[in-house]
């Protein structure tokens, strides 16, 4: 079954639990504040996800917003992933895990490609 890491209070998170939902896709859905990505996880999805490390912090948030751009720059990918690691609200959501196939951000039509609808 897939797995959604979704934050309860994420407009985007609300929409792609929706979406799944009208396409009848059961999935687990993870708390990403409660359970960040480990990262062992993190070792596996990010390059199963096939975008760099940065494209995996959400810029918007407070977390990002409290590192500073300039840090967050400065940081080599592997002080991203430990970051990222530790704080959920740093991550780009929803993150959907299905098997080999991990999707950063919920973007409708990459989505119904991978579930084929």
């Amino acid at each position: 079954m897939p797995l959604v890491l979704s934050y309860s209070g994420c407009s985007t998170c609300k929409k792609a639990l929706a979406w799944l939902k009208s396409k009848n896709v059961a999935v687990t859905v993870r708390p990403i504040v409660d359970e960040p990505p480990t990262k062992a996880e993190l070792a596996k999805w990010l390059p199963a996800s096939g975008l760099p490390v940065k494209k995996w912090l959400n810029t918007s948030g407070l977390s990002y917003r409290a590192l500073g751009k300039a840090k967050v720059d400065a940081a080599t990918d592997a002080t991203l992933a430990q970051w990222l690691s530790a704080d959920g609200k740093l991550v780009k959501r929803p993150v959907l895990v299905d098997g080999a196939t991990v999707l950063v951000g919920f973007r409708e039509a990459e989505w119904a490609a991978h579930f084929g609808r």
